[in-house]
């Protein structure tokens, strides 16, 4: 694509990067008082079954999803016009879902900046090595990367390390403000636990509460995982790397069921936010549907998004996501060339 083209695909999609705030308040009505309405009949469902308590907070925490669509929305001072509205509401989905707002939005705006860019990974993406980085790493630093990119580690383990490390704590260089604010949500945090513990028991905690969370940051990390984890999804070095490209090629559209997409606040049109973050969540479909050029975004499905899991490591040569099998046959390989003798041929001299 041409840079002229590029910039026509650009000014094609900011049509729609402006917010309605009447669409936006339709949203809020019509996620967050349901997840409080769900976590509450999964609370007095605990009379009944603990199953059934559970069933309903896998449906509260899919709205715990679609209120983190919001604070990201925020994030981007997209949900609202206004910058201080969007700060406030931000603050306080962000306790919602247990994010600090300020904190992530700076790391979510670097990711933006970066994404695809291999000279600048590392700041709110998921880790990545390429071909070369596995080959000369040491053995530890193979193992450490292997733990990490295992399903049940990324996908068990990881909610507990998000909510209750990297989320509670500021990064080193830090301004003031987006310390504060870290406290704030952390304080918060920490005082509705406290009332919820006080009033209703640690049943409420233990088996409502958690389970909601945990749920809600597992298919998070799923959502933002697999988007930018496909087969020949874009990476280049600085000197090659172009921001649209990353957008359109870097990301996918992640085609949902209906009620899916509703409930994900249509961020499986990955595609059009990168190239446009400043398009709200509720205008992100008909970006797409009326930009033919982002019709052509890699399209994936629940069933093809699966294939995701095997993708390990990016291979520079190909182009390409390869897993840690191929990876450990291509090191065998050199191994064996390496130990292999060569061998001589004798001459008889008459």
């Amino acid at each position: 694509m041409s840079k002229q083209k590029q910039a026509q695909l650009r000014k094609d999609v900011m049509p729609y990067a402006k917010s309605k705030t009447k669409t936006s308040m339709i949203q809020l009505f019509n996620t967050i008082p349901p997840f409080f309405l769900l976590w509450f009949v999964a609370y007095q469902s605990l009379a009944v079954s603990i199953w059934l308590s559970l069933l309903c907070s896998i449906f509260a925490a899919g709205f715990l999803v679609r209120t983190f669509i919001i604070f990201h929305d925020c994030a981007h001072q997209s949900f609202f016009k206004n910058t201080k509205l969007n700060r406030i509401l931000g603050t306080i989905t962000g306790i919602l879902t247990h994010f600090p707002f300020e904190k992530w939005k700076r790391e979510h705006a670097i990711h933006h900046a970066t994404s695809g860019n291999l000279d600048h990974r590392g700041t709110g993406d998921i880790w990545i090595m390429t071909v070369a980085e596995y080959e000369k790493a040491t053995k530890w630093e193979r193992l450490q990367y292997r733990l990490y990119r295992n399903p049940f580690i990324m996908f068990g383990l990881g909610p507990f390390s998000l909510l209750l490390y990297s989320n509670r704590i500021n990064r080193k260089d830090a301004r003031k403000k987006e310390r504060w604010n870290t406290y704030i949500i952390n304080l918060s945090l920490i005082a509705i636990y406290s009332l919820i513990a006080i009033t209703l028991g640690w049943q409420a905690i233990v088996l409502v509460q958690l389970p909601i969370v945990y749920i809600a940051a597992a298919l998070g990390i799923w959502l933002f995982y697999v988007q930018h984890q496909f087969e020949d999804s874009y990476f280049e070095n600085e000197s090659e790397w172009d921001y649209v490209k990353a957008a359109v090629d870097g990301s996918s559209y992640y085609k949902l069921p209906k009620w899916l997409e509703w409930m994900t606040g249509s961020i499986g049109y990955h595609h059009v936010h990168h190239l446009a973050p400043k398009v709200p969540n509720y205008h992100l479909e008909q970006a797409h549907k009326q930009t033919p050029p982002l019709q052509k975004a890699t399209t994936i499905t629940l069933k093809t998004s699966l294939e995701s899991l095997k993708f390990r490591l990016y291979d520079e040569e190909r182009k390409t996501f390869i897993g840690f099998r191929e990876m450990k046959q291509r090191i065998q390989k050199k191994q064996d060339r390496k130990v292999t003798p060569v061998k001589r041929t004798s001459t008889i001299r008459s």
